[in-house]
């Protein structure tokens, strides 16, 4: 399992991403749509995936005012298949000619429920949409990944000691295997250009946070745009002091 490390995010200078090309999961999301919104601001051309298109299309709007004019990729992690996912990665090659960054901020949690009354489906889907998508998208876009000089995967995880207690079920599973898999890719792709990390952010006033918390109680919780900024540190050259490693950002 990678390394944990915390401290202050770095003070960025100018467009850290200009001319890069980043792909962001779950980009209509609470983190999803503050990283667009950061990398594009950066310098960043951003591929907003998705799966509501009404969500993407607000999003779109707010980036192209942002940054470079992003791409919009409407797809739901659920359903879709390596083909698909081979699919985009042929199109974000075909017209944007490069890939940079890769930055999974997607998740799968319907609510805190015991193991032993979990719907079987249920669980299964927040293992792949959490697990299994991520890795099978991050597979198909390492060819391209790997041809940037400098490229990055980050893949955003929640922290394990509280999502292994009772009732986090198979998000709290994939959450796990999640941190496994930045241990084992980078590991394997320690002597290429291409760098893997994770990003742990505190705790956030995001849609799927309110599922398991009482807003009006939730005081620990912060704006997702807190931690915009961290995203786009791991995805620019800076990243590469917590390359291989799980960063946990003080706010």
């Amino acid at each position: 399992m990678a390394a944990a490390t915390e401290s202050n995010a770095p003070v960025l200078a100018g467009p850290a991403l200009k001319g890069r090309v980043v792909l962001v999961t779950g980009a209509h999301g609470g983190l999803g749509g503050a990283a667009s919104l950061a990398c594009a601001r950066a310098g960043a051309t951003v591929v907003l995936l998705g799966r509501k298109p009404a969500k993407l299309n607000r999003l779109y709007d707010a980036v192209a005012k942002e940054g470079p004019e992003p791409l919009l990729y409407p797809l739901d992690l659920e359903g879709a298949s390596p083909d698909d996912y081979a699919e985009l990665a042929a199109r974000i090659e075909t017209e944007l000619g490069r890939l940079d960054g890769l930055l999974h901020c997607t998740a799968e949690f319907r609510g805190l429920t015991p193991l032993q009354h979990t719907d079987p489906a249920a669980f299964a889907r927040a293992v792949h949409v959490g697990l299994t998508a991520p890795w099978w998208l991050t597979q198909a876009c390492l060819p391209l990944l790997q041809k940037a000089e400098d490229s990055a995967v980050v893949f955003v995880l929640d922290d394990p000691a509280r999502v292994g207690q009772a009732f986090w079920g198979g998000y709290g599973v994939a959450q796990h295997g999640l941190a496994a898999l930045v241990g084992m890719l980078h590991a394997e792709s320690a002597k290429t250009s291409m760098r893997v990390s994770g990003l742990r952010p505190g705790p956030m006033r995001t849609a799927l946070r309110a599922k398991a918390y009482v807003e009006d109680g939730d005081r620990d919780a912060r704006d997702p745009a807190t931690y915009a900024d961290a995203c786009v540190a791991l995805l620019s050259p800076a990243g590469a002091a917590h390359r291989g490693t799980v960063w946990s950002p003080r706010p």
